[in-house]
């Protein structure tokens, strides 16, 4: 049976994808509390644009008032065809007053004949903004920049005039005949409505009315919009701020500490690790952190490798030096043999130490293009340790296999053949290191669920309950006092973790049973499903 599982594809382009997805363009040049003042104010701008709203509101109201003006002032003609000329003053004063407007009759020439203002009605009358108070003098001002900011079209100003043809609406009712009308704009910048119905003989009714109560109602409404609008301009500012001082400030923390810590700081910063913060900046913080404290502890366990392995290097390098200097000066046959073994035997510690470390830098990266096809654990334990056998063991520690409860499918797993091969051969030799002379080290294969188990027990003296865990940590390394240079270099039983994870599988350092000393290292591995 065999199953491979695919390398993993290249990485590159998804990558180049997550990176054009997450950039931001030309917005990453700007700092994020502008950024979130910008996305705020904006919303704002979009409810300020209730204002355009009042604008057209207005319109509609001045409109209906001159479709109002246009019949009243049709109304106003017919009532005064209907009466003799005896009445048509009262008439029209009656008229005028109930309607709240000035009213003006021509005769065929255009020249006025009756005018409710020289009748004593002084109904209409223009307000001068120079007697004012300041709060109507702010209001036009303001009516002025939203009227030059929505665009508004600008009426023309009001002028009295005596002649009826310097009205516009006159003329025209006069010559088409139809009732026109016309909106005006008054010193205070309140509209005013003139219209004009035509009278038989070519007479001509006029009404004028100042419509205040129009710009009193925008203004109203504007101040009310105004209102909510710098209410929630305020909060907006304030939660804006709010947001960008619980965003941007730690994560400016955070990035001070991380080039801090890119510069070769790292022992004396200490990055923020937010343990208040419950949202994405507390877990980045202590994401951040628990990298640094990785960091520096990979740093340290680097820095005591490098000075170990540069100290244990002496040694064998001195005994080189030394070795190959006294062949030059040493005659005797016999003496130079010996000298050419110490070289050998120094040449051969070197290049396994440096193959280890060779190895457990490559390890990752080799492991995730491997691929994996089905082993039986058993046939490969049994063969490993006939070829030890065969080899024969140094102090004459000897090795014993036991396969314990095996199914029909035996102990298949799936994995790499030599990378499990190489975790049980590091795990003997880390046996034998360990034991005593004539020592027995058992190695024991059983199934457990859906688990192959392998145990590796010797008769040394132990690994302490507080090292169980640092004897996995690559260049850790518990050695006997008494073992030399070379045959143990502190990766074995990292490299025995890693390959033993990439298989899924677990790898641990526990006390022999039975209070018998020794130490027993357990492997499981999860078992091959059957075809």
């Amino acid at each position: 049976m065999e199953r491979a599982i695919d390398s993993p594809r290249n990485d590159e382009p998804a990558r180049e994808e997550d990176a054009r997805a997450l950039s931001l363009r030309w917005s990453a040049r700007v700092s994020l509390t502008p950024r979130i003042l910008f996305v705020n104010v904006f919303a704002l701008a979009m409810l300020a644009g209730g204002f355009f709203y009042l604008d057209s509101y207005r319109s509609r109201i001045v409109d209906g008032r001159v479709t109002q003006s246009i019949r009243e002032a049709r109304l106003i003609a017919e009532a005064i065809v209907a009466v003799p000329d005896a009445q048509r003053d009262g008439l029209a004063l009656k008229l005028a007053r109930d309607m709240g407007a000035r009213v003006r009759i021509y005769d065929a020439s255009a020249r006025p004949v009756i005018d409710t203002r020289a009748l004593g009605l002084r109904n209409f009358v223009l307000q001068d903004p120079d007697k004012q108070d300041w709060s109507q003098a702010s209001a036009r001002f303001l009516d002025a920049v939203i009227d030059t900011v929505v665009g508004t079209p600008r009426a023309p100003l009001y002028r009295e005039h005596v002649s009826g043809l310097n009205w516009p609406d006159v003329r025209t009712a006069r010559d088409t005949p139809t009732v026109a009308a016309t909106v005006w704009r008054a010193p205070d910048r309140t509209p005013v409505i003139t219209a004009a119905a035509p009278l038989p003989r070519g007479g001509v009714v006029m009404t004028t009315n100042n419509a205040r109560e129009i710009t009193q109602t925008v203004r109203v409404e504007r101040f009310r919009l105004g209102i909510v609008l710098m209410i929630v301009s305020i909060v907006s500012i304030l939660l804006s701020l709010f947001l960008a001082r619980t965003i941007v400030r730690p994560l400016r923390r955070l990035a001070r500490a991380a080039v801090r810590v890119r510069v070769g700081r790292a022992r004396e910063v200490v990055v923020p690790r937010l343990p208040e913060r419950r949202d994405e900046i507390g877990m980045l913080a202590r994401a951040l952190s628990d990298m640094s404290l990785a960091l520096r502890a990979r740093i340290d366990a680097i820095e005591a490798f490098a000075a170990d392995v540069t100290h244990e290097m002496k040694n064998p390098l001195a005994s080189l030096r030394s070795a190959v200097e006294g062949m030059a000066l040493v005659k005797d046959p016999a003496l130079q043999e010996r000298l050419l073994a110490i070289v050998r035997d120094d040449v051969h510690r070197l290049d396994r130490l440096i193959t280890d470390i060779a190895e457990a830098s490559r390890l990752d990266a080799q492991l995730s293009r491997a691929k994996f096809e089905a082993v039986d654990l058993g046939a490969m334990l049994a063969a490993l340790i006939a070829g030890r056998d065969a080899r024969g063991v140094e102090r004459g520690i000897r090795l014993r296999l036991v396969l314990r409860d095996a199914s029909d499918a035996g102990f298949v797993v799936l994995g790499e053949g030599a990378r499990l091969e190489r975790v049980f051969d590091n795990l003997i030799d880390n046996a034998v290191s360990f034991s005593p002379e004539h020592g027995l080290i058992s190695i024991t294969v059983a199934r457990d669920l859906e688990d192959v188990v392998l145990e590796v027990e010797d008769e040394g003296p132990g690994v302490p309950p507080t090292a169980r865990e640092q004897v996995f940590q690559r260049f850790q390394s518990l050695r006997p006092p008494d073992e030399a240079f070379g045959k143990h270099s502190g990766l074995g039983l990292a490299i025995a973790r890693t390959i033993v994870e990439a298989h899924q599988g677990q790898i641990t350092a526990e006390a022999r049973g039975g209070g018998i000393g020794g130490a027993r290292f357990v492997i499981r591995l999860p078992v091959s499903e059957p075809r």
